[in-house]
């Protein structure tokens, strides 16, 4: 039987990605962004939170529950691992990360992205993009359960009220909102642009931005109305943007831009056009330490892991891995201590010192390794990807 033509669109367009060469959009590039409303003309006069989200714990750090070992109840009897999707290999490889070594290695669905640890942190989903279903694994027992039919389910994330889950449906041009324990829709929203795949929430969940890596635009995305309120393209030609993280006092999203080598600084409230921070080539993943003064940035194309200083907004290091490699997603270890990474194209998973940068081990894995989940981790609850916790 030929493919499907959604099968054959996502498997050029995957080609496109892995090989970090995409052309140039064709699309004409402007700096201004389209959006609904204006924002509020100050803090003060914001609404209050999202309606059913866990109250902000400090205002001044939407990671406070992240702290080294502050597991949830719900999580601490859990075993340390790794989860890590192999996109061509069709396998979740299972890390034992006190002995760098694999312990496991589990049959998924086609073309597992991302490890996402759900809202209620109880179930690990395995997103199966071309397979069109979401695997669940108990992270209590490394167990696999329910698969469940989902189309294109690139990347998973769930509002901060756990109201809903939220399929960034990449091939399908839609943000799928769905019923985050049986996944099944509640809100289909058609977007304006091509490839979304990462995105992260504002600090009172009000709204969140949405990247667009194929056409190189932003979204903003009223949470509540499961609405889009804004668009931007991106004000530099070819851009690719990929990961999307908050700061911790809230006023900031960064997004990371493999094709731009670096990330954008993004005020999400005013949604004007961001500006470029180069970090390095192909700029790919972004993490918060556990203390909340630094950000992780993975430079794909170059083998780096770039940090930013948030207090001093600046870049302070960048570590180079030995003998080079394809950092892509990961996290960081409940004790703050290990910064885990995929190896993209060298099939292998990194794990670095974060207090030094320094190559603690750097483990074969399957073919492709993409969103590896580093579980369980501190926080009250999950705003999905790879493990977005507050």
């Amino acid at each position: 039987m030929p493919p499907s033509p959604r099968t054959t669109a996502a498997a050029t367009l995957l080609v496109a990605a892995l090989a970090a060469c995409a052309a140039p959009s064709d699309h004409a590039r402007s700096a201004a962004p389209r959006t609904e409303a204006a924002a509020p003309p100050d803090r003060a006069a914001a609404p209050p939170g999202l309606p059913g989200m866990p109250p902000v714990l400090d205002p001044a750090d939407i990671y406070a529950a992240d702290r080294p070992g502050k597991l949830a109840a719900a999580v601490k009897d859990f075993p340390s691992r790794v989860y890590v999707p192999n996109t061509n290999s069709n396998t979740v490889s299972v890390i034992d990360p006190a002995t760098y070594k694999v312990i496991e290695t589990i049959p998924v669905g086609n073309q597992p992205q991302h490890v996402v640890p759900s809202w209620d942190l109880k179930t690990l989903w395995v997103n199966n993009d071309l397979g069109d279903s979401l695997t669940a694994i108990d992270p209590a027992t490394g167990r696999t359960g329910r698969t469940l039919d989902v189309s294109d389910p690139y990347n998973l994330y769930f509002t901060p009220n756990g109201k809903y889950a939220v399929v960034m449906a990449s091939m399908d041009r839609e943000l799928v909102f769905r019923d985050p324990h049986t996944m099944k829709t509640a809100k289909t929203l058609p977007v304006d642009c091509a490839g979304v795949n990462h995105a992260d929430f504002s600090a009172d969940g009000r709204y969140f931005i949405v990247s667009c890596e194929f056409s190189g635009d932003l979204l903003k995305v009223d949470t509540e109305k499961m609405k889009v309120v804004g668009q931007q393209k991106l004000p530099q030609q070819g851009a690719m943007p990929q990961d999307v993280k908050l700061s911790p006092d809230g006023s900031t999203f960064y997004i990371a831009d493999m094709m731009s080598h670096g990330v954008w600084v993004l005020d999400g409230k005013a949604f004007t056009a961001p500006k470029l921070l180069p970090t390095g080539k192909g700029a790919h993943g972004l993490y918060v330490s556990r203390d909340s003064r630094e950000m992780y940035i993975t430079n794909r194309g170059e083998g780096s892991v770039s940090v930013f200083d948030f207090a001093a907004d600046r870049l302070t290091k960048k570590w180079h891995l030995p003998g080079g490699g394809s950092p892509d997603m990961g996290g960081v270890s409940a004790d703050g201590k290990v910064l885990w990474l995929s190896g993209r194209y060298n099939a292998e998973v990194y794990a670095i010192d974060t207090r030094n940068g320094k190559e603690l081990a750097r483990i074969p894995v399957g073919s492709g390794p993409h969103g590896l989940a580093v579980y369980p981790q501190p926080g009250r609850y999950s705003l999905g990807h790879t493990g977005v916790f507050r």
